[in-house]
């Protein structure tokens, strides 16, 4: 088990809406990749900055995730505005 931590930015708080309905409609996608579990945070003095903790079976099903065009096209339409900062733990 790995896991993933993705910090990303959103066009603004208000856009909160747009951005988990996008999420949650990629949820298969996520567990037929390797997702086990995954926590939201914003932060309080910044919600325009998205916190993403995951769990994943194996680093390399997350790398492989990660790669997806279509992760890449869902991130554009759930508002996001910066490429994401991705590390990985063990």
């Amino acid at each position: 088990m790995t896991n993933l931590l993705i910090k990303h930015k959103v066009k603004d708080y208000d856009v909160w809406d747009v951005w988990k309905k996008q999420f949650d409609a990629f949820a298969d996608t996520r567990k037929s990749s390797g997702e086990q579990s995954f926590q939201i945070y914003r932060p309080v003095e910044d919600t325009e900055n998205l916190h993403l903790l995951f769990q994943w079976d194996t680093v390399e099903n997350a790398r492989k995730f990660l790669e997806l065009p279509a992760l890449k096209e869902t991130m554009q339409k759930a508002g996001v505005i910066e490429t994401p900062k991705i590390k990985f733990f063990g």
